[in-house]
């Protein structure tokens, strides 16, 4: 196999690891409806704060809270936000963004607030089908963009950063200490 063929194929299966995370966001959604509730209050909390934003030039740009993986607007709909760019931009729960929604539809994501974070050191794993890290005694979901961007395997000790004053499931990978 060639290294171009190769390289396709890294691109496609991180493209389908993308989607499958975004699927299984959207099925955590709609089975916390009906879920525990802690779920359910964090789900409003992030709704609270999205419905007091703003919807700016008919609809061309919009601010919304990021959730961990999407950002929910002040219209209720969630807006995606690519997994290498929130990777990137170490985006936490509960940080406020901008979306300008550009001419050609392309969307264009901006932080306007980021939240207090708090930092925690833990251990990379891999369960439920979806990469986590322990930190103390509860367990954060990353996103799979941080992983393979740092190219971090279970058991790598990872820096998180949380929000400060709220509960989360989600966590952004700041830092990490890969073994060789």
């Amino acid at each position: 196999m060639s290294k171009e063929e190769q390289n396709n194929l890294d691109i496609v299966r991180h493209l389908l690891e993308s989607a499958e995370a975004q699927i299984r966001s959207a099925m955590q959604l709609l089975n916390s409806e009906s879920g525990g509730k802690t779920k359910k209050l964090k789900s409003i909390n992030l709704a609270q704060k999205a419905a007091d934003l703003n919807i700016l030039s008919e609809g061309k740009m919009i601010e919304g809270v990021f959730d961990g993986e999407m950002m929910m607007g002040p219209d209720k709909k969630k807006y995606p936000v690519p997994a290498n760019y929130a990777s990137k931009s170490k985006f936490v729960p509960g940080d406020i963004l901008k979306l300008t929604i550009e001419d050609d539809g392309s969307f264009v994501y901006k932080q306007i607030k980021p939240i207090e974070r708090k930092r925690l050191v833990g251990s990379l794993l891999f369960e439920d089908n979806q990469y986590k890290v322990l930190a103390g005694s509860k367990s954060y979901k990353v996103l799979l963009a941080s992983v393979t961007y740092y190219r971090l395997k279970p058991g790598d000790s990872v820096t998180i950063a949380i929000p400060a004053d709220e509960e989360s499931s989600w966590a952004a990978i700041e830092s990490a200490a890969i073994e060789e």
